[in-house]
């Protein structure tokens, strides 16, 4: 049944409207951006079996072209909306840790990395770039790896930091394995970063661990 023919408190843009988003399972939010369904079948009814399917709405957002427009019912004008959507989401986390001291909204800028970086299929070593106010200046994604390990490069981090003239940066890299605890070749990494930036008076705050719904802070952790 097409969800015009619904009772107008099940029809999804209703729920939001009258009691926020929060109120909407995945596959009502999934289906907003759907708009509409396949013969025989709702825009809810098609998003549960998109989130069946691809395992969860983060995999599902996650997914590469190909495989996202094969998906019947998907296609590249619902891939481009809902990766317009996810930047989006990320632009407005940036703006709202740009402008205040990081250090006050660890929350905020947890949320942000982990919307860059978690469930990604391949590790990513990232950096966000800071002022000596602890102001956001630049998040740049700096190495890609494997499913396991990205190298990463001293020297290229500290021309970054240069380049950008930082005083302070906070490093983050994925997990792929959805576990976010911190390897002894993360610790090891991190001291040798710290000793490098030292030399060009470059403070590290923190290095996070993104993990699938889950941080992990060397700095909290006392490993740095």
């Amino acid at each position: 049944m097409a969800i015009k023919h619904w009772h107008i408190t099940e029809r999804p843009r209703e729920k939001l409207l009258n009691h926020g988003v929060a109120s909407l399972s995945d596959a009502e939010l999934l289906a907003i951006f759907l708009q509409s369904g396949t013969a025989g079948r709702s825009a809810v009814d098609v998003a549960r079996d998109a989130l069946g399917h691809f395992g969860s709405l983060g995999k599902l957002l996650r997914t590469d072209r190909q495989k996202f427009c094969a998906f019947n019912g998907f296609g590249e004008a619902r891939f481009t909306l809902l990766q317009a959507a996810m930047e989006v989401s990320r632009r407005h986390m940036l703006e709202s840790i740009q402008h205040s001291d990081v250090l006050s909204s660890p929350k905020d800028v947890r949320d942000y990395l982990s919307l860059n970086l978690a469930g990604l299929p391949h590790e990513v070593f990232s950096a966000l770039f800071l002022d000596n106010r602890h102001r956001v200046i630049a998040y740049e994604e700096l190495f890609r790896g494997t499913i396991d390990s990205a190298a990463v490069y001293p020297r290229e981090v500290v021309k970054m930091c240069l380049s950008s003239n930082a005083a302070a940066v906070i490093f983050a890299h994925n997990h792929p394995s959805g576990v976010a605890e911190p390897s002894d070749t993360d610790v090891r990494l991190t001291r040798k970063l710290m000793d490098a930036l030292a030399l060009i008076d470059v403070r590290v705050l923190d290095h996070l661990i993104i993990g699938q719904g889950v941080q992990t802070s060397l700095a909290e952790r006392g490993l740095m």
